[in-house]
């Protein structure tokens, strides 16, 4: 068969066997820079919420990407909580030219129709009828799956505790992947995830900031010896901006409502009652359904840090955390907290030498907790800032925004003195763009799930420790901790039956 006589689905079927593309290259198809409908790929969106829709308006442009369908849970309602007042309706009227979206609904409105509409009227635009129907809804992303039999890619933007049940199935049906981070809020769902991107043999992404333009420079500044061995690093956040530090679920009776199915939400997690505050943006806050701070945040930054000092797994963990007390019956009682991640934490890495660099130490804080201040900051009269990332060499110390941007040696007396080395690492194209180029066959993403294997299972044993009172050991080689038994069992996540995930407990 001639490339000429090659269709897309006959690409398709023969790549299938092999595991390999899943989407025709434009080599087949002929003219750089065209982008025919058959070269695009057909996508499933999976997650409608706040964080959903505003990564969709950033995705939809994209040419070489297709909206074929969308799912939630929930059809569609104006409970979801923005960023300010009016802020994610005022992004999609901008994005839709049509200043008068969603006027008459107060609140934040979000859910599976909103995504078919905010996609259809996108496509609309570009059309000379200008109307499109083309974009089917689901409630169930196992339903999406079976009867979109087309699509080539899955995009997953659920809360955390969805993330690993959608893209295993989707993997398993031969799909390309790209979640937003994490991966999974149970370390060995996380691992069985990426054992299964393996075996799939098709593209993956976990967004975490992975187009960082500064992370290459950060690169050859530290490598060239910039401020010597760095013994420590530093990564603050001022998250969470979300409840957290709860010591139980909430008890009253609340009705689930209208048009939120809350067995699907709910998925691979144990039946509870709905709640609100257990849904949207309040998810994180829950050991069950989220990732805390450094689930939301740090892979933003640790990303950053894994990269730069070339880190694989660490070999112990210890963390703090905020207590709370309650006056009970004109007594003060401690609050064990046993659900949800704390108001605020300290989490230590201790990783082993490796290539040519020493042991590291790596802090990560949160709750509007941050390291001591440098003595090279008093020498330049500032303070530190409210979130930031700090290197601490033999010789200097490098200060960046949170994810490692506008590196500068402190105090700035050395800065003004430092002769940087030339470029000569790349730099990272826009993340979005690494993952379709993945798709189309070209070179992996930068954070594609084996990539980030060191970063994901760490960050996921740090919010275990934050659950155990004492210092615990890792043991790559096992897989598990081996000073508590307890920690190891806090790697499994208990399903509710007919939604586990094969192997992961394992």
């Amino acid at each position: 068969m001639s490339k000429s006589e090659m269709t897309r689905r006959t690409f398709l079927a023969a790549s299938a066997s092999s595991a390999a593309l899943s989407i025709v290259p434009r080599s087949v198809l002929g003219g750089v820079g065209y982008v025919a409908p058959s070269d695009r790929i057909n996508l499933g969106f999976v997650g409608c919420g706040t964080q959903g829709l505003r990564q969709m308006i950033q995705a939809l442009p994209k040419e070489e990407l297709h909206f074929q369908a969308v799912c939630d849970p929930n059809k569609g309602s104006n409970d979801y909580i923005p960023w300010g007042k009016d802020e994610l309706k005022n992004k999609i009227r901008r994005f839709l030219e049509d200043p008068n979206w969603a006027s008459g609904i107060e609140g934040c409105y979000c859910g599976r129709d909103v995504g078919k509409e905010v996609v259809e009227k996108y496509y609309a635009k570009a059309r000379e009828a200008g109307s499109y129907t083309g974009c089917n809804a689901y409630a169930d992303f196992r339903e999406m799956l079976e009867k979109e039999s087309d699509l080539d890619a899955v995009y997953v933007m659920t809360p955390d505790h969805l993330h690993a049940t959608v893209a295993m199935a989707a993997m398993k049906k031969g799909k390309h992947i790209i979640t937003h981070k994490p991966i999974s809020n149970f370390f060995m769902e996380t691992h069985q995830t990426i054992e299964a991107s393996k075996q799939a043999g098709v593209a993956t992404h976990m967004f975490c900031a992975a187009d960082q333009q500064a992370t290459p420079q950060l690169c050859e500044w530290i490598w060239s010896g910039a401020i010597g061995d760095v013994r420590d690093v530093h990564n603050w956040s001022s998250r969470p901006f979300w409840p957290q530090g709860m010591a139980a679920y909430p008890t009253e009776s609340v009705p689930v409502p209208d048009g939120l199915d809350w067995d699907l939400w709910l998925g691979p997690s144990p039946d509870r009652p709905y709640h609100p505050s257990l849904t949207h943006a309040v998810f994180r806050g829950w050991y069950e359904f989220g990732a805390g701070a450094l689930g939301d945040m740090g892979h933003y930054s640790m990303y950053q840090v894994f990269k730069i000092m070339k880190l694989g797994m660490p070999k112990a963990i210890e963390a703090s955390r905020s207590q709370y007390w309650a006056i009970i019956d004109h007594m003060w009682q401690k609050q064990e907290n046993r659900v949800s991640y704390p108001r605020a934490s300290t989490i230590h890495w201790e990783f082993p030498a490796r290539e040519g660099m020493p042991p590291l130490s790596v802090f990560w804080y949160d709750g509007g907790i941050r390291p001591p201040k440098p003595a090279e900051l008093d020498a330049d009269g500032e303070d530190l800032p409210t979130e930031g990332m700090l290197f601490v060499g033999d010789k200097g110390k490098i200060l960046c925004t949170f994810n490692g941007g506008r590196p500068r040696l402190i105090p700035k007396s050395k800065m003004d003195a430092f002769t940087a080395p030339p470029e000569k690492l790349p730099r990272p194209i826009d993340e979005l763009d690494q993952w379709i180029r993945a798709c189309q066959g070209g070179e992996a993403a930068g954070a594609n799930f084996e990539a980030i294997t060191p970063l994901a299972k760490s960050l996921s044993l740090g919010n275990i420790a934050l659950r155990i009172d004492k210092k615990l050991t890792w043991d790559d080689a096992a897989g598990k901790f081996s000073n508590s038994e307890d920690a190891n069992q806090l790697m499994l996540r208990k399903y509710r039956p007919g939604w586990e995930i094969q192997g992961a407990n394992a």
